[in-house]
């Protein structure tokens, strides 16, 4: 049995053309419906991607939001600390040995060219010493780090400008891990931890000595 162009053909019967026509109509048929099963399952998977994608934005606009809120909180929760923490820093401290004539928050630092390169939470000084108090609610190992860069711009000012004062540093915290504690102070710097109903400053000593920049 011969075939034209895929279709069976019997020898005994020879097409016609309304066979033949039969025969292409009922393959179109199917083509057809070939072609519209691919298209439905093509839109499916279209609009199950797009589905997909809108909920893909919609989480994301949530983290956003709920980052921006988490934002807010801490740092309201921060101003809470920094008026905890500071007015008692300069007794505090006094107890330790360094008596700071004055007291200054929120200091934005600038250079000379009015360009703010620092940003201070809580400014000690006396005519020898000034103590820079870094106040975070949860510090971490990076703001640790964040201090120290903070220092020694800090001190690079100070000679700039003839301030020949020793500069020294502080890391204050509402919840302190011992490893934060232990590194900020490996790196030289006083830590302010809650301790009852007020804060103590624990005090670089031991392995740990006090850094001045």
């Amino acid at each position: 049995m011969e075939t034209m162009q895929g279709f069976a053909i019997d020898p005994n019967d020879p097409p016609t053309f309304e066979k033949v026509w039969k025969m292409f109509q009922e393959t179109r048929e199917q083509f057809r419906e070939m072609f519209q099963e691919t298209d439905r399952k093509f839109q499916e998977t279209d609009r199950k991607f797009q589905e997909t994608r809108e909920q893909i934005a919609a989480t994301g606009r949530q983290m956003k939001e709920t980052d921006k809120k988490v934002g807010e909180l801490t740092n309201r929760f921060g101003r809470v600390v920094e008026h905890m923490v500071v007015p008692n820093l300069l007794d505090k401290f006094k107890a330790l040995g360094f008596t700071f004539e004055a007291a200054s928050r929120d200091l934005k630092i600038a250079d000379e060219k009015n360009n703010i390169f620092a940003e201070v939470d809580v400014f000690l000084e006396n005519g020898d010493s000034v103590m820079i108090v870094e106040i975070k609610v949860t510090p971490s190992t990076k703001d640790i780090e964040d201090h120290v860069r903070r220092m020694e711009k800090l001190r690079k000012r100070a000679d700039l400008r003839g301030d020949a004062r020793k500069y020294l540093g502080a890391i204050a915290g509402v919840v302190v891990s011992d490893s934060v504690k232990n590194k900020a102070l490996a790196n030289g710097f006083f830590v302010v931890v809650p301790s009852g109903d007020t804060f103590s400053i624990i005090k670089p000593e031991g392995k740990y000595h006090i850094r001045e920049w």
